[in-house]
């Protein structure tokens, strides 16, 4: 069955939503043939991907070329895309128009921008140009400097309120997910309880009606991995493993061997005549 806006929403109460991050066509691929529900490309490509210290350098243009990307190769799956750093940060009108252009070159489903009560208006104006718009409360890392670096947020009362006040605004103002990240597991229960729109957990707990991960953190890529993430596989021993017998291979002599070589008839009798 294809994924879809409305499949999230349908999903709520009924199953465990699963999204992973992707950059490029060739994961996106593999993602496709998998059974996970939803693909998000993430600013987050601006530090797993570019080699940046956070998602702050991400450009518009950055995230339409990688959403085109993965949009060649998924079909299936539900594909949103973020919307970067100041790209809805300036007025309702700019919100709209770079919304637009992930939709039409990037070819997205839906979009995703970070932040509570102080966007709502753009919140509201994209979901009336008919853009699906996925909310994104906690952890936003486009605020690392406002936080003073990538910390849990909602731990104290003050702050776990807001955090639930906005969810509840982003909610009337027509959003049809949220993904919560980096907050306290009860506080990501207790938002799960009150919304009628599925949330979308990292770092936010077990009762969250889905998941989302960055597919190199969970895949074992990543030398250091927050609390949250589990590794389901360790590809990175495995791939520079192969890095390292890929040049052993060339001292060696083994490789290419006859097997990895093209030949063509009297081929002996071609050379031979060569001047």
């Amino acid at each position: 069955m294809k994924n879809t806006v409305a499949t999230f929403r349908q999903a709520k109460g009924q199953t465990s939503l699963s999204m992973i991050t992707a950059y490029d066509y060739s994961i996106a691929k593999i993602a496709e043939q998998s059974d996970i529900n939803g693909i998000l490309v993430g600013d987050s490509l601006g530090m797993v991907m570019l080699g940046y210290q956070d998602t702050l350098r991400v450009t518009l243009e950055d995230m339409i070329s990688s959403c085109a990307a993965v949009a060649r190769a998924v079909h299936e799956k539900l594909l949103v895309c973020d919307m970067p750093f100041m790209s809805y940060h300036t007025g309702v009108h700019t919100a709209v128009k770079n919304a637009g252009r992930l939709v039409q070159e990037g070819l997205a489903q839906a979009v995703k921008l970070e932040g509570g009560c102080e966007f709502l208006s753009e919140v509201a104006a994209i979901v009336r140009a008919q853009i699906p718009v996925m909310g994104h409360l906690g952890l936003t890392p486009q605020s690392v400097n406002a936080f003073g670096g990538f910390k849990v947020q909602g731990k104290s009362v003050e702050a776990a309120q807001k955090i639930l006040d906005s969810a509840r605004a982003l909610q009337d103002a027509g959003i049809f997910a949220i993904v919560l990240e980096g907050i306290p597991a009860l506080l990501g229960e207790k938002i799960t309880q009150e919304l009628e729109v599925p949330t979308i957990g990292i770092g936010a707990g077990s009762m969250c009606d889905g998941q989302i991960l960055v597919w190199q953190d969970m895949l074992g890529l990543t030398e250091r991995q927050p609390k949250f993430v589990k590794p389901f596989a360790n590809l990175r021993e495995t791939i520079l493993h192969a890095f390292k017998d890929y040049t052993q291979s060339l001292q060696d002599h083994t490789f290419p061997s006859a097997e990895h070589c093209y030949t063509v008839e009297n081929e002996a009798e071609i050379i031979a005549q060569l001047k």
